[in-house]
């Protein structure tokens, strides 16, 4: 695939804005193109993905979009908080304990706390933390991902399974007062609510874990940064300072609807464009390029609120509770996939006296 890239910050903007011109048809799109048998694994149990929310436009994004965001309100994200702190000083107490022995896995420690927070805000009902971690990375790979018709086979499997218990879920769901009930209150059909679940759950609990994954690396790869980020407006301007410079989800995509000229350059109708989410700005603007990690305009991100807060108190806790430790180890392995990115492990010791 070929793609038109987009780095400069206010032109991605731009683009972002002028959403009649550039859709987010490709948003949800694989990278590469699926095997046969893979889309036989997937059509074996009715594997769809009508545009609803973040690959839809128009009319029916903002519908959807109205009852989405009425579970992720500014008062409900912060009435959360305190849930998010009890969250993190639990693990931060089975942390302690563990580094008496050993290396302790700080990514996989805290990798639930954005699940149960979606849970507790959603009413969804997650699965076991094993089988909601191992759809979400197969279902990321496999759309995000370059994975050959072998491999593309294993994850369409994963993804076969995860859909058949969101269809299990939604049935189930009509007339309650969850998200998914919600929207089915809505007039969406079920096979509208499976496809906005379908990314929704994974967006709703893995990016957060990604982004506090990159913060609690970063925190910890400076020394006197990691007893600053105790404070809690240290570890929110830190985490602000990560989504501006290397944000998980680093890039998006969308298709001209027609064609149209962008800066300097006449893009046909159909052309693939990418957008560099992070990394681009000037150094002395992080204090609001932050936001451009979210998104932009109509399609701009409904959690980006809950996850700043969940990854900065999750730092904010971790710094204060565990102010002794260290990385430890070689450099962890990096997912890295079109639009997603983040360490696979934040292995941590007890600093040496």
């Amino acid at each position: 695939m070929s793609y038109h890239v987009v780095r400069d910050p206010f032109q991605v903007q731009e683009v972002l804005r002028r959403s009649n011109e550039f859709v987010p048809a490709n948003a949800l799109t694989s990278v590469v193109e699926l095997h046969p048998a893979t889309l036989r694994a997937l059509a074996r149990v009715g594997f769809a993905l009508p545009p609803v929310l973040a690959s839809a436009s128009g009319e029916q994004h903002r519908r959807v979009r109205t009852v989405v965001a009425r579970f992720f309100t500014p008062e409900k994200v912060a009435a959360i908080g305190p849930r998010v702190v009890e969250l993190i000083r639990a693990r931060c107490r089975i942390a302690a304990a563990a580094l008496a022995e050993g290396p302790v896995d700080l990514a996989r420690l805290t990798r639930d706390i954005p699940a149960e927070i979606m849970m507790d805000l959603t009413g969804i009902r997650c699965p076991d933390m094993e089988r909601l971690k191992r759809w979400s990375h197969h279902s990321l790979e496999l759309f995000w991902g370059w994975p050959d018709p072998a491999r593309q086979l294993e994850l369409a499997e994963s993804a076969a399974e995860f859909y058949q218990w969101l269809r299990d879920q939604v049935s189930g769901s009509g007339g309650d007062r969850s998200l998914f009930g919600s929207l089915l209150s809505a007039g969406l059909s079920d096979t509208e609510v499976c496809s906005l679940g379908y990314f929704l759950v994974i967006a709703g609990q893995e990016t957060t874990s990604q982004l506090i994954n990159i913060a609690l690396y970063k925190g910890l790869g400076e020394g006197r940064t990691w007893h600053d980020l105790a404070d809690e407006g240290s570890a929110t301007r830190f985490v602000r300072t990560v989504l501006a410079s290397e944000t998980p989800v680093h890039t998006w995509r969308r298709v001209s609807q027609q064609a149209s000229r962008l800066g300097a350059t006449d893009l046909p109708a159909g052309a693939e464009i990418l957008l560099e989410l992070s990394g681009n700005h000037p150094p002395d603007s992080t204090s609001t390029a932050y936001g451009l990690a979210f998104g932009h305009g109509i399609h701009r991100c409904i959690g980006a609120k809950l996850a700043e807060l969940e990854a900065a108190t999750v730092v904010a806790e971790t710094a204060r509770l565990l102010p002794d430790i260290t990385l430890s180890g070689p450099p962890p392995e990096w997912l890295r996939l079109l639009s997603f990115r983040t360490p696979l492990a934040v292995n941590v010791a007890l600093a040496k006296l």
